[in-house]
């Protein structure tokens, strides 16, 4: 009898067991939830991520081209792709997705999809793996797809290769970009109007050919186009971005107002100016070129939201290189390629959101800039600046490409890094304050328009060189390059991404791009040291174990033969 009751205690004990853990799933998966116990916070997705996803109405479905077996490196981004729309789809129950491996199938199937990839601007990259006597080549799409609402986005998930950085590191920043890229695309995705950016005309302006790249990349989410502003009595707010990009000639009084007051109602600006008129075709006589000032007349305007832009050139031993003829080998000419010191390359040292990752940018001929301290407080970013090996010339000064051809001395390059490129943010003070006559005040209240002496919080951006969104081009066939290519390094450089960021940043109300700062820590491992301890590890990893194990199986012997024996 008394074991019966035992017996059926037992049974109820072991059914309430079963019970709660039943109940404890239940609860699981009804509420979710996690602690992100690592430094960095990488499995921790930004409020501004949250806020987007939490606004879906409608499924956003993923499609990543990245199923299959790959290496270490590539299953680490495979996996945190997989967390990151995880932590996505835990925000919001709109969020699907689905691996595929566009290399499974026949021959034919796979080089129809390829071709269709193709079309979407997907191109696969080829991954040699295996021993240096037996190389094994796998064919990789680190791509996805994201469609809404019968539109869709591509999004490359790998970062370029960087002369000087390792593929580990490539790979991090990748994975710490993933968040934002994927964010990014669903906020233009749901963009039901398309903002407007437009690059100003009338004052010697680079032509719509030299900037086709960078208006190209922005139209599939943004209306591009010209304004000449003697065409307007104002600046249109709903006009998003305005572009000044590289004027050769003064602006007057009247086109300015229009340009600060389109400020003072909260439109944002990018300033790409040169104050220097030169160019490389110019150098290309042997008594060289001599250096004068663009009369731009935008001093007083700059100066009062708080930059100057420098009549100066930067030069800088990390640089691109052009062909120079060095000599001559019968009556051929030998030509050679040859640091340029004014075609500065700068790598971002910013943790800025516009620059945070990105590869080195291109830039030619720069200035400096200046910041000033201004009536409203206006928050001043660096974004781009030389190297520490650079210093300055200013103007008038004579050029020739002699420079090119002679040995750099280090010790003459001790200026330090120079600002070239500056995000203001903030309140800005109005250039015509207390300059504006009755009569104009009378003659803009018959329009409805209301003169303004401080700005509603907004943003600008001042880059001390025109050069930095022009693209390559073939006037003989009216061909362009891409926007950054440098035919003679044969390298595509960040301008591109540079500036169409910059846009983005402008433009992003919600704050998604800052989960472009968020860094994902790469902590490398030491393999000298490895190899050097390989034993002594191996000895802690197999022994220690077998170890306790032989002193738990001693002492539980030793108890138990001790209890029985009493």
């Amino acid at each position: 009898m008394a074991n019966s009751k035992k017996k059926t205690k037992s049974i109820v004990q072991l059914l309430l067991v079963i019970g709660i853990l039943i109940f404890i799933n239940i609860l699981a998966t009804a509420f979710y939830g996690k602690v992100d116990l690592t430094e960095d916070k990488r499995f921790t997705l930004t409020s501004a991520t949250q806020e987007l996803l939490g606004d879906l109405d409608e499924v956003v479905f993923v499609k990543v081209l990245l199923d299959g077996e790959f290496p270490a490196g590539f299953k680490r981004l495979q996996t945190s792709i997989r967390e990151v729309l995880d932590d996505f789809r835990s925000e919001s129950g709109y969020i699907e997705y689905e691996f595929v491996n566009p290399g499974e199938g026949t021959v034919e199937e796979i080089n129809a999809r390829q071709l269709q990839l193709s079309e979407y601007g997907i191109n696969p990259l080829n991954l040699f793996t295996g021993s240096s006597n037996e190389k094994k080549e796998q064919v990789i799409y680190p791509y996805a797809i994201l469609y809404y609402k019968n539109r869709e986005y591509v999004v490359n998930l790998l970062e370029n290769e960087v002369p000087g950085v390792s593929n580990e590191e490539i790979l991090n920043n990748s994975v710490a970009l993933l968040e934002y890229k994927l964010a990014n695309a669903i906020q233009k995705l749901r963009n039901n109007r398309k903002p407007a950016v437009l690059l100003t005309t009338g004052h010697g302006e680079l032509e719509p050919i030299q900037t086709r790249d960078f208006e190209k990349t922005l139209r599939q989410f943004y209306n591009t186009g010209r304004i000449n502003l003697d065409s307007v009595v104002i600046i249109d707010p709903k006009v998003d971005v305005l572009v000044v990009a590289k004027p050769t000639t003064a602006f007057s009084e009247q086109h300015k107002f229009k340009i600060d007051q389109y400020i003072m109602n909260g439109g944002k600006v990018i300033w790409l100016i040169d104050r220097l008129r030169v160019h490389l075709d110019f150098l290309r006589n042997p008594e060289g070129h001599v250096v004068l000032d663009y009369t731009l007349d935008l001093e007083d305007l700059l100066y009062k939201y708080g930059v100057r832009v420098q009549n100066s050139l930067v030069q800088d031993m990390h640089c691109s290189r052009i062909p120079v003829t060095v000599g001559k080998l019968g009556n051929a000419p030998q030509i050679e390629l040859r640091p340029w010191v004014y075609h500065v390359v700068s790598t971002p040292q910013s943790n800025h959101p516009v620059v945070k990752n990105l590869d080195r940018i291109n830039l030619m001929f720069p200035g400096t800039i200046d910041t000033i301290r201004t009536k409203t407080p206006i928050k001043k970013s660096i974004l781009l600046e030389s190297s520490p090996y650079s210093k300055l010339q200013f103007s008038p000064v004579k050029l020739t490409l002699e420079y090119a051809r002679i040995k750099l001395d280090p010790t003459k390059f001790n200026k330090g890094p120079q600002p070239m490129a500056v995000m203001l943010e903030g309140t800005f003070p109005s250039l015509y304050e207390n300059r504006v006559t009755e009569e104009m005040k009378d003659g803009l209240a018959q329009i409805n328009v209301q003169v303004k002496t401080k700005s509603v919080d907004t943003k600008m951006l001042v880059v001390a060189d025109g050069d930095i969104i022009k693209n390559p081009v073939d006037p003989s066939q009216d061909a362009i390059r891409p926007l950054g290519y440098n035919k003679y390094e044969n390298y595509q450089f960040a301008n591109k991404d540079f500036l169409v960021n910059a846009v983005e940043y402008m433009m992003d109300k919600n704050g998604v791009i800052e989960a472009r700062s968020k860094e994902v820590k790469l902590r490398m491992l030491d393999t000298v040291k490895a190899t050097k301890e390989k034993g002594m590890w191996q000895l802690i990893n197999i022994g220690l174990p077998l170890l306790f194990l032989l002193v738990f199986g001693l002492l539980f012997n030793f108890l138990r033969k001790r209890k029985y024996a009493s």
